[in-house]
Protein backbone atom coordinates (compact mmCIF):
# COMPACT_ATOMS: atom_id res chain seq x y z
CA UNK A 1 0.00 0.00 0.00
CA UNK A 2 2.91 2.35 0.71
CA UNK A 3 3.75 1.92 -3.10
CA UNK A 4 0.52 2.65 -4.26
CA UNK A 5 0.06 5.34 -2.23
CA UNK A 6 3.59 7.10 -3.32
CA UNK A 7 2.49 6.72 -7.16
CA UNK A 8 -0.90 8.55 -6.40
CA UNK A 9 1.09 11.10 -4.83
CA UNK A 10 3.12 11.05 -7.86
CA UNK A 11 0.13 11.58 -9.94
CA UNK A 12 -1.18 14.49 -8.00
CA UNK A 13 2.24 16.20 -8.53
CA UNK A 14 1.64 15.54 -12.62
CA UNK A 15 4.66 14.53 -12.56
CA UNK A 16 6.51 17.37 -12.72
CA UNK A 17 9.67 15.47 -14.48
CA UNK A 18 7.32 14.97 -17.34
CA UNK A 19 7.71 17.45 -19.60
CA UNK A 20 4.53 19.19 -21.77
CA UNK A 21 7.21 19.30 -24.55
CA UNK A 22 8.61 15.59 -24.07
CA UNK A 23 9.72 13.79 -27.60
CA UNK A 24 7.92 10.63 -28.15
CA UNK A 25 10.17 8.20 -26.48
CA UNK A 26 10.70 9.63 -23.64
CA UNK A 27 8.28 8.02 -20.78
CA UNK A 28 7.25 7.92 -17.26
CA UNK A 29 9.10 5.11 -15.83
CA UNK A 30 6.81 2.64 -15.35
CA UNK A 31 5.95 1.86 -11.32
CA UNK A 32 5.89 -2.11 -11.53
CA UNK A 33 8.67 -2.44 -14.13
CA UNK A 34 10.39 -4.85 -11.30
CA UNK A 35 7.27 -6.89 -11.02
CA UNK A 36 4.93 -8.31 -13.70
CA UNK A 37 1.23 -7.22 -13.86
CA UNK A 38 -1.08 -10.52 -12.81
CA UNK A 39 -3.48 -8.26 -14.49
CA UNK A 40 -3.01 -8.36 -18.66
CA UNK A 41 -3.71 -4.43 -19.03
CA UNK A 42 -1.88 -2.26 -20.68
CA UNK A 43 -1.74 1.59 -21.66
CA UNK A 44 0.54 3.16 -24.01
CA UNK A 45 2.25 6.68 -22.84
CA UNK A 46 3.18 7.24 -26.69
CA UNK A 47 0.13 6.76 -28.47
CA UNK A 48 -1.89 10.17 -28.50
CA UNK A 49 -4.82 10.55 -27.36
CA UNK A 50 -7.60 10.81 -29.74
CA UNK A 51 -8.31 14.26 -29.30
CA UNK A 52 -5.19 15.38 -27.74
CA UNK A 53 -6.12 18.70 -26.56
CA UNK A 54 -10.11 19.38 -25.36
CA UNK A 55 -12.50 21.07 -22.96
CA UNK A 56 -14.31 20.43 -20.27
CA UNK A 57 -16.72 17.91 -21.17
CA UNK A 58 -14.54 16.64 -24.77
CA UNK A 59 -14.83 12.92 -24.83
CA UNK A 60 -11.63 10.88 -25.45
CA UNK A 61 -10.32 7.70 -26.52
CA UNK A 62 -6.98 6.43 -25.15
CA UNK A 63 -5.57 3.31 -26.75
CA UNK A 64 -5.38 0.97 -23.97
CA UNK A 65 -5.46 -3.26 -24.02
CA UNK A 66 -7.15 -5.48 -21.53
CA UNK A 67 -9.16 -3.06 -19.72
CA UNK A 68 -12.77 -3.93 -20.87
CA UNK A 69 -12.35 -7.47 -18.14
CA UNK A 70 -12.49 -4.56 -15.63
CA UNK A 71 -14.77 -2.07 -17.29
CA UNK A 72 -17.09 -2.20 -13.88
CA UNK A 73 -14.06 -2.03 -11.47
CA UNK A 74 -11.63 0.78 -13.22
CA UNK A 75 -11.32 4.41 -12.45
CA UNK A 76 -9.92 6.64 -15.17
CA UNK A 77 -8.23 10.22 -14.03
CA UNK A 78 -7.25 13.38 -16.08
CA UNK A 79 -4.37 15.00 -13.84
CA UNK A 80 -5.74 12.96 -10.64
CA UNK A 81 -9.25 13.58 -11.24
CA UNK A 82 -11.81 11.15 -11.68
CA UNK A 83 -13.56 11.46 -14.89
CA UNK A 84 -16.30 9.72 -16.38
CA UNK A 85 -16.17 6.68 -17.91
CA UNK A 86 -18.30 6.04 -21.72
CA UNK A 87 -16.99 3.13 -22.94
CA UNK A 88 -14.25 0.43 -22.69
CA UNK A 89 -13.35 -1.70 -25.47
CA UNK A 90 -10.91 -4.44 -26.07
CA UNK A 91 -8.25 -1.81 -27.45
CA UNK A 92 -9.57 1.29 -26.13
CA UNK A 93 -11.28 3.20 -23.14
CA UNK A 94 -13.06 6.44 -23.91
CA UNK A 95 -13.79 8.55 -21.32
CA UNK A 96 -15.42 12.83 -20.64
CA UNK A 97 -12.82 15.25 -19.49
CA UNK A 98 -14.39 16.44 -15.28
CA UNK A 99 -15.17 20.00 -14.55
CA UNK A 100 -12.18 19.73 -12.10
CA UNK A 101 -10.27 18.06 -14.87
CA UNK A 102 -6.79 19.93 -15.57
CA UNK A 103 -3.68 19.35 -18.14
CA UNK A 104 -1.50 16.49 -16.88
CA UNK A 105 -0.75 12.57 -17.43
CA UNK A 106 -4.13 10.23 -17.57
CA UNK A 107 -3.95 7.53 -15.58
CA UNK A 108 -5.98 4.18 -14.45
CA UNK A 109 -6.43 2.53 -11.38
CA UNK A 110 -7.92 -0.94 -10.74
CA UNK A 111 -8.05 -1.52 -7.16
CA UNK A 112 -4.90 -0.94 -5.54
CA UNK A 113 -2.46 -1.12 -8.97
CA UNK A 114 -2.31 2.51 -11.02
CA UNK A 115 -0.84 2.28 -14.40
CA UNK A 116 0.31 5.67 -16.30
CA UNK A 117 -1.51 7.04 -19.34
CA UNK A 118 -0.55 9.79 -21.99
CA UNK A 119 -0.26 13.36 -21.31
CA UNK A 120 -3.47 14.84 -22.24
CA UNK A 121 -4.09 18.83 -22.56
CA UNK A 122 -7.22 20.60 -21.29
CA UNK A 123 -7.71 23.96 -22.71
CA UNK A 124 -9.66 26.65 -20.51
CA UNK A 125 -9.63 30.27 -20.66
CA UNK A 126 -6.21 30.91 -19.92
CA UNK A 127 -3.37 30.32 -22.91
CA UNK A 128 -0.01 30.73 -23.05
CA UNK A 129 0.28 34.37 -25.01
CA UNK A 130 1.78 33.54 -28.27
CA UNK A 131 2.74 37.15 -28.82
CA UNK A 132 4.95 37.67 -25.71
CA UNK A 133 8.76 37.50 -27.59
CA UNK A 134 10.91 36.52 -24.46
CA UNK A 135 10.04 32.71 -25.01
CA UNK A 136 13.28 31.80 -23.12
CA UNK A 137 12.36 33.82 -20.18
CA UNK A 138 15.21 34.04 -17.65
CA UNK A 139 17.97 31.76 -16.35
CA UNK A 140 16.80 33.58 -12.75
CA UNK A 141 14.07 34.50 -10.04
CA UNK A 142 12.11 38.05 -11.84
CA UNK A 143 11.31 40.08 -8.86
CA UNK A 144 9.34 43.30 -10.64
CA UNK A 145 8.61 44.87 -14.06
CA UNK A 146 8.40 48.15 -14.05
CA UNK A 147 6.31 49.84 -16.78
CA UNK A 148 8.17 52.84 -18.15
CA UNK A 149 5.88 56.26 -19.31
CA UNK A 150 6.68 54.92 -23.26
CA UNK A 151 5.16 51.46 -22.81
CA UNK A 152 8.67 50.21 -22.48
CA UNK A 153 9.75 47.61 -19.41
CA UNK A 154 12.04 47.93 -16.93
CA UNK A 155 12.81 43.77 -15.62
CA UNK A 156 14.89 43.17 -12.32
CA UNK A 157 15.88 40.15 -10.13
CA UNK A 158 18.78 37.51 -9.94
CA UNK A 159 18.95 36.27 -13.33
CA UNK A 160 22.30 36.53 -15.71
CA UNK A 161 20.29 35.58 -19.26
CA UNK A 162 16.94 37.33 -20.50
CA UNK A 163 15.72 35.29 -23.57
CA UNK A 164 19.16 33.82 -24.28
CA UNK A 165 20.36 36.95 -25.19
CA UNK A 166 22.84 37.38 -22.70
CA UNK A 167 24.86 34.14 -23.71
CA UNK A 168 28.18 36.13 -24.82
CA UNK A 169 27.97 39.02 -22.45
CA UNK A 170 25.86 38.24 -19.22
CA UNK A 171 22.69 40.56 -18.57
CA UNK A 172 23.16 40.87 -14.42
CA UNK A 173 19.86 41.28 -13.20
CA UNK A 174 18.43 44.04 -15.20
CA UNK A 175 17.18 44.22 -18.97
CA UNK A 176 14.89 46.92 -20.59
CA UNK A 177 12.82 45.49 -23.23
CA UNK A 178 9.48 46.46 -25.44
CA UNK A 179 5.97 46.25 -24.12
CA UNK A 180 5.69 42.40 -25.46
CA UNK A 181 8.93 41.46 -23.70
CA UNK A 182 11.66 41.89 -26.33
CA UNK A 183 14.94 42.69 -25.20
CA UNK A 184 16.64 45.91 -26.08
CA UNK A 185 20.10 46.30 -26.38
CA UNK A 186 19.96 49.93 -26.05
CA UNK A 187 19.63 50.16 -22.30
CA UNK A 188 23.63 50.55 -21.11
CA UNK A 189 24.17 48.88 -17.85
CA UNK A 190 27.09 47.26 -18.82
CA UNK A 191 28.16 44.86 -16.20
CA UNK A 192 24.96 45.55 -14.38
CA UNK A 193 24.40 44.20 -10.69
CA UNK A 194 26.76 41.71 -8.90
CA UNK A 195 23.64 40.52 -7.01
CA UNK A 196 20.37 40.63 -6.75
CA UNK A 197 18.07 43.20 -7.55
CA UNK A 198 14.49 43.54 -5.91
CA UNK A 199 13.05 46.71 -7.20
CA UNK A 200 13.25 49.88 -9.22
CA UNK A 201 12.01 52.99 -9.27
CA UNK A 202 12.00 56.75 -11.59
CA UNK A 203 12.66 59.58 -9.25
CA UNK A 204 14.17 63.05 -9.82
CA UNK A 205 15.33 62.33 -13.61
CA UNK A 206 17.04 59.11 -12.64
CA UNK A 207 16.34 55.14 -11.47
CA UNK A 208 16.76 54.16 -8.12
CA UNK A 209 17.45 50.30 -7.65
CA UNK A 210 17.57 48.25 -4.64
CA UNK A 211 18.18 45.02 -3.22
CA UNK A 212 21.23 43.10 -2.31
CA UNK A 213 24.65 43.87 -3.85
CA UNK A 214 27.62 46.09 -3.58
CA UNK A 215 28.62 47.23 -7.16
CA UNK A 216 27.15 48.05 -10.82
CA UNK A 217 29.38 48.11 -13.96
CA UNK A 218 32.83 49.26 -13.34
CA UNK A 219 31.59 50.61 -9.65
CA UNK A 220 32.29 47.38 -7.76
CA UNK A 221 32.28 49.06 -4.53
CA UNK A 222 30.99 51.42 -2.25
CA UNK A 223 27.13 50.30 -3.08
CA UNK A 224 25.30 49.02 0.31
CA UNK A 225 21.95 47.69 -1.57
CA UNK A 226 20.90 50.79 -3.23
CA UNK A 227 21.98 53.28 -5.99
CA UNK A 228 20.86 55.65 -8.62
CA UNK A 229 21.21 55.18 -12.51
CA UNK A 230 20.68 57.33 -15.29
CA UNK A 231 17.77 56.75 -17.46
CA UNK A 232 20.25 55.34 -20.42
CA UNK A 233 21.38 52.52 -17.67
CA UNK A 234 24.85 53.75 -16.71
CA UNK A 235 25.75 54.61 -13.40
CA UNK A 236 25.14 57.91 -11.70
CA UNK A 237 28.80 58.96 -10.51
CA UNK A 238 30.96 61.81 -9.27
CA UNK A 239 34.18 62.20 -9.10
CA UNK A 240 36.03 63.01 -5.56
CA UNK A 241 39.29 63.83 -3.65
CA UNK A 242 39.93 61.03 -1.18
CA UNK A 243 42.39 61.33 1.68
CA UNK A 244 45.19 58.72 3.26
CA UNK A 245 47.91 59.25 5.69
CA UNK A 246 50.19 56.60 5.50
CA UNK A 247 52.86 58.93 6.51
CA UNK A 248 53.38 62.05 7.37
CA UNK A 249 52.60 63.67 3.96
CA UNK A 250 48.93 63.44 3.43
CA UNK A 251 47.86 61.59 0.35
CA UNK A 252 45.08 62.96 -1.97
CA UNK A 253 43.23 60.16 -4.50
CA UNK A 254 40.68 61.10 -7.17
CA UNK A 255 38.34 58.25 -8.15
CA UNK A 256 35.13 57.90 -9.49
CA UNK A 257 31.84 57.12 -6.88
CA UNK A 258 28.17 56.64 -7.04
CA UNK A 259 26.46 59.44 -7.07
CA UNK A 260 24.33 58.42 -4.76
CA UNK A 261 26.03 58.14 -1.15
CA UNK A 262 23.39 56.10 0.99
CA UNK A 263 22.53 52.34 1.94
CA UNK A 264 21.87 49.83 4.38
CA UNK A 265 23.65 47.04 5.44
CA UNK A 266 21.18 44.62 4.46
CA UNK A 267 18.81 43.32 1.91
CA UNK A 268 16.27 46.42 0.87
CA UNK A 269 13.15 44.23 -0.55
CA UNK A 270 11.05 47.64 -1.63
CA UNK A 271 11.72 50.76 -2.43
CA UNK A 272 8.97 53.96 -3.21
CA UNK A 273 8.96 57.29 -3.94
CA UNK A 274 7.52 58.77 -0.91
CA UNK A 275 6.63 62.67 -0.67
CA UNK A 276 9.41 63.13 -3.09
CA UNK A 277 11.84 61.21 -1.40
CA UNK A 278 13.39 57.29 -1.23
CA UNK A 279 10.71 54.83 0.82
CA UNK A 280 12.97 51.53 1.81
CA UNK A 281 11.84 48.57 3.79
CA UNK A 282 13.88 45.61 4.37
CA UNK A 283 15.45 43.38 7.26
CA UNK A 284 18.69 45.60 7.72
CA UNK A 285 19.44 47.17 11.08
CA UNK A 286 21.20 50.11 10.11
CA UNK A 287 21.41 53.12 7.81
CA UNK A 288 25.11 53.46 6.19
CA UNK A 289 26.93 56.47 4.26
CA UNK A 290 30.87 56.80 3.05
CA UNK A 291 32.64 60.02 4.48
CA UNK A 292 35.23 60.95 1.55
CA UNK A 293 36.69 64.31 2.67
CA UNK A 294 38.66 62.71 5.94
CA UNK A 295 42.00 60.84 6.35
CA UNK A 296 40.89 56.89 6.96
CA UNK A 297 44.64 55.82 8.06
CA UNK A 298 44.78 52.65 5.39
CA UNK A 299 48.06 52.39 4.98
CA UNK A 300 47.81 49.70 2.05
CA UNK A 301 44.82 50.93 -0.07
CA UNK A 302 42.39 53.75 -1.29
CA UNK A 303 39.11 53.02 1.09
CA UNK A 304 37.04 55.50 2.63
CA UNK A 305 35.01 55.75 6.05
CA UNK A 306 31.97 54.08 6.43
CA UNK A 307 29.29 55.81 9.24
CA UNK A 308 26.44 53.81 10.26
CA UNK A 309 22.81 55.02 12.06
CA UNK A 310 20.78 52.51 13.51
CA UNK A 311 17.45 52.49 11.67
CA UNK A 312 14.97 48.90 11.71
CA UNK A 313 13.51 48.02 8.35
CA UNK A 314 11.89 51.15 7.45
CA UNK A 315 13.51 54.38 6.51
CA UNK A 316 13.19 57.51 4.07
CA UNK A 317 16.38 58.64 1.92
CA UNK A 318 16.71 62.19 0.47
CA UNK A 319 17.52 61.82 -3.26
CA UNK A 320 21.35 62.18 -2.58
CA UNK A 321 20.85 58.85 -0.43
CA UNK A 322 21.49 60.98 3.19
CA UNK A 323 19.43 59.73 5.68
CA UNK A 324 15.88 61.74 6.07
CA UNK A 325 15.53 62.49 9.77
CA UNK A 326 12.49 63.85 9.82
CA UNK A 327 10.62 60.29 9.29
CA UNK A 328 10.18 57.24 11.79
CA UNK A 329 13.47 58.62 13.52
CA UNK A 330 14.30 60.38 17.18
CA UNK A 331 16.93 62.89 16.62
CA UNK A 332 17.50 62.84 20.74
CA UNK A 333 18.91 59.18 20.48
CA UNK A 334 20.18 59.69 16.79
CA UNK A 335 18.26 56.38 16.18
CA UNK A 336 14.90 55.06 14.06
CA UNK A 337 11.88 54.01 15.78
CA UNK A 338 11.65 50.18 16.63
CA UNK A 339 9.73 48.75 13.51
CA UNK A 340 9.11 44.72 13.71
CA UNK A 341 10.34 42.67 15.92
CA UNK A 342 10.68 40.20 13.51
CA UNK A 343 11.16 39.90 9.62
CA UNK A 344 9.12 42.60 7.41
CA UNK A 345 7.63 43.11 3.84
CA UNK A 346 5.37 45.87 2.57
CA UNK A 347 2.85 47.21 0.30
CA UNK A 348 2.79 50.87 -0.42
CA UNK A 349 -0.53 52.64 -1.45
CA UNK A 350 -0.62 54.73 -4.58
CA UNK A 351 -4.55 55.11 -4.57
CA UNK A 352 -6.06 58.72 -4.04
CA UNK A 353 -7.82 57.56 -0.60
CA UNK A 354 -4.88 56.29 1.64
CA UNK A 355 -1.72 57.52 -0.98
CA UNK A 356 1.25 56.90 0.49
CA UNK A 357 0.34 55.08 3.00
CA UNK A 358 2.64 52.18 4.05
CA UNK A 359 1.28 47.95 4.76
CA UNK A 360 3.72 46.32 6.55
CA UNK A 361 3.32 43.13 6.68
CA UNK A 362 5.53 39.48 7.95
CA UNK A 363 6.49 37.52 10.79
CA UNK A 364 6.11 40.16 13.77
CA UNK A 365 3.79 40.87 16.79
CA UNK A 366 5.01 44.55 17.93
CA UNK A 367 5.57 47.42 15.66
CA UNK A 368 7.21 50.25 17.28
CA UNK A 369 6.98 48.83 20.60
CA UNK A 370 2.90 48.13 19.91
CA UNK A 371 1.23 45.11 19.55
CA UNK A 372 0.83 44.40 15.95
CA UNK A 373 0.45 40.21 14.53
CA UNK A 374 1.72 40.40 11.44
CA UNK A 375 0.45 42.96 9.68
CA UNK A 376 -0.12 46.90 10.83
CA UNK A 377 -0.44 49.66 8.38
CA UNK A 378 1.21 52.94 8.44
CA UNK A 379 0.11 56.76 7.29
CA UNK A 380 2.38 58.94 5.20
CA UNK A 381 4.33 60.50 8.28
CA UNK A 382 5.82 57.09 9.14
CA UNK A 383 3.52 56.62 12.43
CA UNK A 384 0.73 53.54 12.93
CA UNK A 385 -2.35 54.19 11.17
CA UNK A 386 -5.10 53.37 13.69
CA UNK A 387 -8.17 53.40 11.09
CA UNK A 388 -6.50 50.33 9.99
CA UNK A 389 -8.24 47.63 12.26
CA UNK A 390 -7.00 43.92 11.84
CA UNK A 391 -7.94 43.01 15.51
CA UNK A 392 -5.70 40.46 16.54
CA UNK A 393 -4.13 40.36 13.15
CA UNK A 394 -2.96 36.46 11.59
CA UNK A 395 -1.67 33.50 13.74
CA UNK A 396 1.16 33.02 12.06
CA UNK A 397 3.36 34.41 9.48
CA UNK A 398 1.92 36.34 6.46
CA UNK A 399 4.21 35.97 3.50
CA UNK A 400 2.48 38.28 0.86
CA UNK A 401 0.03 41.41 0.40
CA UNK A 402 -1.06 42.83 -2.15
CA UNK A 403 -4.22 45.09 -2.29
CA UNK A 404 -6.85 46.10 -5.76
CA UNK A 405 -7.67 49.68 -6.22
CA UNK A 406 -10.95 48.73 -8.16
CA UNK A 407 -12.32 46.22 -5.69
CA UNK A 408 -10.58 47.86 -2.61
CA UNK A 409 -9.55 44.52 -0.70
CA UNK A 410 -6.01 43.27 0.26
CA UNK A 411 -5.82 39.80 -0.17
CA UNK A 412 -2.83 38.03 2.07
CA UNK A 413 -1.08 34.60 1.99
CA UNK A 414 1.24 32.96 4.36
CA UNK A 415 1.09 30.19 7.18
CA UNK A 416 -2.20 31.13 9.28
CA UNK A 417 -5.18 29.29 9.94
CA UNK A 418 -7.10 32.75 11.44
CA UNK A 419 -7.37 35.92 11.18
CA UNK A 420 -8.59 38.23 14.01
CA UNK A 421 -9.72 35.17 15.75
CA UNK A 422 -11.85 33.64 12.93
CA UNK A 423 -10.82 30.75 10.34
CA UNK A 424 -8.82 32.04 7.51
CA UNK A 425 -6.52 29.16 5.83
CA UNK A 426 -3.45 30.37 4.01
CA UNK A 427 -5.71 32.89 1.74
CA UNK A 428 -7.82 35.41 3.30
CA UNK A 429 -9.36 38.84 1.46
CA UNK A 430 -9.49 42.03 4.06
CA UNK A 431 -11.73 44.87 3.46
CA UNK A 432 -9.65 48.29 3.36
CA UNK A 433 -9.71 48.68 6.66
CA UNK A 434 -7.80 45.82 8.01
CA UNK A 435 -11.21 43.80 8.88
CA UNK A 436 -11.41 40.22 7.43
CA UNK A 437 -13.96 39.94 4.15
CA UNK A 438 -15.60 37.39 5.89
CA UNK A 439 -17.58 36.83 2.24
CA UNK A 440 -14.40 35.06 1.30
CA UNK A 441 -13.90 31.67 2.71
CA UNK A 442 -10.55 30.13 1.87
CA UNK A 443 -10.57 25.88 1.56
CA UNK A 444 -8.27 23.02 2.53
CA UNK A 445 -4.50 22.58 1.07
CA UNK A 446 -2.71 19.63 0.63
CA UNK A 447 0.81 19.32 0.50
CA UNK A 448 2.00 22.69 0.60
CA UNK A 449 0.42 26.65 0.90
CA UNK A 450 0.07 29.60 -0.73
CA UNK A 451 2.79 32.35 -1.23
CA UNK A 452 1.19 34.32 -3.16
CA UNK A 453 -2.14 35.83 -4.28
CA UNK A 454 -3.72 38.84 -5.85
CA UNK A 455 -7.02 40.20 -6.94
CA UNK A 456 -8.13 41.20 -10.29
CA UNK A 457 -10.08 43.78 -11.39
CA UNK A 458 -12.75 41.71 -12.13
CA UNK A 459 -12.85 40.07 -9.01
CA UNK A 460 -10.68 36.75 -9.64
CA UNK A 461 -7.99 35.67 -7.22
CA UNK A 462 -5.02 34.41 -8.86
CA UNK A 463 -2.67 32.14 -6.37
CA UNK A 464 0.13 30.50 -6.35
CA UNK A 465 2.54 28.48 -4.28
CA UNK A 466 3.57 25.38 -3.33
CA UNK A 467 0.46 23.23 -2.82
CA UNK A 468 -0.85 20.53 -4.53
CA UNK A 469 -4.67 20.29 -4.04
CA UNK A 470 -6.96 22.94 -3.06
CA UNK A 471 -10.31 21.82 -1.22
CA UNK A 472 -9.56 18.23 -2.62
CA UNK A 473 -9.26 18.64 -6.18
CA UNK A 474 -5.82 18.46 -8.13
CA UNK A 475 -4.25 21.94 -8.37
CA UNK A 476 -0.58 21.97 -8.82
CA UNK A 477 1.06 25.13 -7.34
CA UNK A 478 -1.59 27.71 -9.75
CA UNK A 479 -5.17 28.63 -9.57
CA UNK A 480 -7.99 30.95 -9.95
CA UNK A 481 -10.63 31.33 -7.32
CA UNK A 482 -13.73 33.70 -7.09
CA UNK A 483 -14.39 36.27 -4.61
CA UNK A 484 -15.58 33.40 -2.38
CA UNK A 485 -13.23 31.13 -2.34
CA UNK A 486 -14.52 28.64 -4.78
CA UNK A 487 -12.02 27.47 -7.88
CA UNK A 488 -13.14 29.66 -10.62
CA UNK A 489 -14.77 27.54 -13.76
CA UNK A 490 -13.20 27.53 -16.72
CA UNK A 491 -10.13 29.24 -15.30
CA UNK A 492 -8.60 26.18 -13.73
CA UNK A 493 -7.76 23.73 -16.51
CA UNK A 494 -3.80 24.62 -16.71
CA UNK A 495 -1.37 21.52 -15.61
CA UNK A 496 1.68 21.53 -13.15
CA UNK A 497 3.10 24.76 -12.20
CA UNK A 498 6.50 24.39 -10.38
CA UNK A 499 8.08 27.61 -8.53
CA UNK A 500 6.34 30.67 -7.05
CA UNK A 501 5.21 34.08 -8.59
CA UNK A 502 6.15 37.29 -7.55
CA UNK A 503 3.54 39.71 -9.62
CA UNK A 504 0.72 39.71 -11.36
CA UNK A 505 0.33 42.38 -13.97
CA UNK A 506 -2.76 42.97 -15.68
CA UNK A 507 -2.10 44.07 -19.58
CA UNK A 508 -2.83 43.45 -23.03
CA UNK A 509 -1.74 41.09 -25.50
CA UNK A 510 0.22 42.42 -28.51
CA UNK A 511 -3.21 41.77 -30.23
CA UNK A 512 -5.30 43.20 -27.58
CA UNK A 513 -6.69 40.11 -25.54
CA UNK A 514 -6.73 40.40 -21.97
CA UNK A 515 -3.86 39.34 -20.19
CA UNK A 516 -1.87 38.53 -17.52
CA UNK A 517 1.99 39.27 -16.82
CA UNK A 518 3.54 36.60 -14.47
CA UNK A 519 6.88 37.01 -12.69
CA UNK A 520 8.56 35.32 -10.16
CA UNK A 521 10.59 32.18 -9.70
CA UNK A 522 9.00 29.06 -11.58
CA UNK A 523 10.28 26.87 -14.38
CA UNK A 524 6.39 25.52 -15.38
CA UNK A 525 3.19 26.57 -16.33
CA UNK A 526 1.06 24.12 -18.31
CA UNK A 527 2.84 21.69 -17.95
CA UNK A 528 5.14 23.71 -20.31
CA UNK A 529 9.07 24.49 -19.68
CA UNK A 530 8.80 28.64 -19.23
CA UNK A 531 10.89 30.23 -17.53
CA UNK A 532 9.94 32.94 -14.88
CA UNK A 533 8.22 35.28 -17.07
CA UNK A 534 5.45 34.47 -19.36
CA UNK A 535 2.38 36.56 -20.56
CA UNK A 536 -1.08 34.56 -21.15
CA UNK A 537 -4.37 35.84 -22.42
CA UNK A 538 -7.20 35.33 -19.65
CA UNK A 539 -10.82 35.73 -21.04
Amino acid sequence: MKKIKLIFAIIALLAFSFQGCKKAEEVIPDPYADAKSPLGVAISQTDVPVPAVGIVGTSVTIKATGFDKFKDQLTFMFNGEKAEVVSVTATSITVKVPASGSTGVTSIAIGDQLFVGPLFTVSGLIQVDPTFKATAGTNGFVSQVYEMPDGRNIVLGNFTNYDNKGGVVPINRIARTSADGEYDRTFRTGKGSNGSLARVIEIGGRFIIAGGFSGFNQRTENISNITSLFTSGAIDTVKIQTKRKPTLTDTVTQKWFPKFNGGTNGYINRVYAHQGKILATGNFRYYVKRTYDKFNYDFTRDTVILDSTEIRQVLRFNLDGSLDKTFRFNTATNKGKESGNGPIDSYMHTDAEKLEKLVVFGSFNTFDGQPANRIVRLNADGNIDPTFTPGSGADNAIASCTYNSTTKKYVITGSFTTYNGKLAIGVAVLNDNGTLDESFSSKSFEGGQANYAKQLNNGLIVVSGYFVKYNNVTRNGFMVLTPTGTLAAGYNSTGPFNGSLSDVVETKSADGKKALLLIGGFNRFDNQLLNNIIRVTIE
